[in-house]
């Protein structure tokens, strides 16, 4: 075991991961509002304004995440950590307050490219300032602070959704209920931004921005470099890895709770309990890959995740098919998050964080993440338009094809990281 101080890293990497906590409240915290901004905004019948509510945040994760690598390679990875918390602190106050759909979904917009430069800044600093014995746990513990947000989001959105069968409750709702679950998050950002002034910059990158000085080298590398033949396998590795985690489907669960519970035959307020029922069941199962992570390894856990994740999405879709409702559906619903809360959840940020060069991993954290923001963008869109025209027995079927190729693709190419220090993998991975 290296000698580090313990207390001080454990600090420091949970300080970046409050990064996670506001990056999974306020990208969940949208689908409990759902219901009663959609009756405010009158778009409760345009599918496409639905749509386009759902995604404004989705397009500001892509602009985050695209400017994220190269502004941490020129200016540090603490700058950017700060500057999430200011976006997510901005958004959560504007969101609830405007009045306007346009300056909604900008408020939204804004917190959008917190959470893309939330999500591919915290994995990396994380994993460059933890030793290689425990990185994969430490790296863990970023999304374990995503789904606590999850968590957090839908367990406020219960608590502040008044019932909806009493007609003044439900006004509440529609005029208050939503945007108090915005203000919500106000208070952890601003907490988030507290804390960022406490820890330090990161070891690789102070390393990366010293050594260029006296070999007369730019110490940023581009899009031009990352995209050289000797980075392209681990580069389609790390963009497979990214879009599949998306597109697993997993992630339409708790952005389009409201469909899929109603659909299984459940009312509203039976639809906010199962919600935190599945918050619960994520929270539960990323303890499981806190331990798991550094004892199976991160291949044969997000091998676990495909092949599973494809049979239980076989059956759901079986299921929706045959007309089943209640508690089974529940029960599959559960035993996905729970497959993906210890496998894919986790595993992808911890790879991607691990199986590029220092030299090209800012701009590299980068693009996967990009990628991933554009699967999750392209998932959260198309849902209500695959699940209006294929039901919801042929959406679950889709996803679950997917997941099946990705095990294919994943069981010839994804190597074995944990253990080794990111100099081995470099040598491991790259080929001169």
């Amino acid at each position: 075991m290296s000698n580090y101080n313990k207390g001080f890293l454990y600090f420091i990497c949970a300080v970046s991961a409050m990064g996670g906590l506001l990056f999974g409240y306020d990208w969940v915290v949208i689908g409990g509002a759902k219901p009663f901004y959609e009756l405010y905004f009158a778009i409760s019948d345009s599918p496409l304004m639905q749509g386009v509510a759902m995604t404004t945040a989705l397009v500001g994760c892509l602009v985050g995440a695209m400017v994220a690598g190269s502004a941490a390679d020129k200016y540090g990875r603490k700058p950017l950590l700060m500057l999430a918390a200011i976006l997510f602190t901005v958004s959560a106050i504007a969101t609830g307050l405007f009045n306007d759909f346009t300056l909604f979904n900008i408020a939204r917009f804004i917190g959008g490219v917190g959470i893309g430069v939330a999500s591919a800044l915290a994995p990396m600093y994380i994993a460059e300032v933890s030793p290689a014995e425990i990185r994969g746990r430490m790296v863990s513990l970023n999304q374990m602070t995503i789904v606590l947000g999850i968590l957090s989001a839908q367990i406020v959105n219960m608590l502040l959704a008044r019932d909806t069968t009493v007609a003044e409750s439900q006004a509440w709702n529609i005029e208050w209920g939503w945007r108090w679950m915005f203000w919500a998050e106000t208070l952890p950002a601003a907490l988030f931004l507290l804390m960022s002034f406490f820890i330090p910059e990161s070891p690789v990158y102070l390393k990366m921005k010293s050594e260029p000085r006296t070999a007369g080298v730019k110490a940023e590398a581009g899009l031009g470099e990352l995209f050289q033949k000797k980075y392209g396998k681990v580069l389609l590795l790390g963009l497979v890895i990214a879009v599949f985690q998306q597109w697993c489907g997993t992630n339409v669960i708790f952005n389009y709770a409201q469909e899929i519970f109603v659909g299984a035959g459940f009312d509203v307020d039976g639809m906010f309990i199962n919600i935190v029922i599945t918050g619960i069941a994520n929270v539960l199962f990323t303890f499981v890959a806190l331990y798991t992570i550094e004892k199976w390894g991160r291949r044969t856990l997000i091998l676990i995740g495909a092949g599973g994740l494809g049979l239980i999405y076989l059956v759901l879709g079986t299921c929706y098919f045959m007309g089943m409702t209640g508690f089974l559906m529940v029960a599959l619903v559960v035993a996905a998050i729970s497959v993906y809360a210890m496998t894919l959840g986790p595993v992808t940020w911890t790879l991607l964080a691990e199986i590029f060069p220092n030299r090209v991993r800012g701009i590299a954290m980068a693009t996967c993440t990009f990628a991933l923001w554009v699967g999750c963008c392209t998932l959260t869109f198309s849902f209500p338009s695959m699940n209006a025209a294929l039901g919801s027995s042929g959406t679950f079927w889709i996803y679950s094809a997917i997941c099946f190729c990705a095990f294919v693709f994943l069981l010839r190419n994804c190597p074995e990281t944990k253990g080794k220090s990111l100099e081995e993998l470099e040598k491991e991975l790259i080929k001169k």
